[in-house]
């Protein structure tokens, strides 16, 4: 095999060595101008470039960021964290924001 072609397998080998993350997006409301779907897509485009392989998603949908009360997909993460059943290594977010605004000091605390 002429070692000057790339093969499939060479454009696949660098994203092998990716290091494995989560996600996590919330939006409040529909009427954010930053939807789950646009947080996603940014943290996508950052992981590839700076070598993250995302391998899950936690999506809170029109949840308050005040507290903990029904945001079921952070309280998810959390919890995959805090008992070992988390596969990757670096959770990202959009920005600091989409984890919270506690009002709550021991809400806080979790994260």
């Amino acid at each position: 095999m002429d070692p000057n072609i790339e093969t499939s397998i060479d454009r696949v080998a660098p994203s092998i060595a990716c290091t494995p993350a989560a996600e996590y997006v919330r939006m409040s409301t529909d009427h954010q101008q930053y939807s789950t779907a646009n947080q996603s897509q940014a943290i996508r485009e950052y992981a590839e470039r700076h070598g993250f392989r995302i391998e899950k998603t936690y999506v809170d949908s029109g949840k308050s960021g005040l507290n903990l009360d029904h945001r079921d997909a952070l309280k998810q993460l959390i919890e995959d964290v805090q008992n070992g059943a988390a596969t990757y290594l670096t959770i990202l977010v959009y920005d600091v924001s989409r984890w919270g605004r506690f009002q709550d000091a021991d809400e806080k605390r979790l994260l």
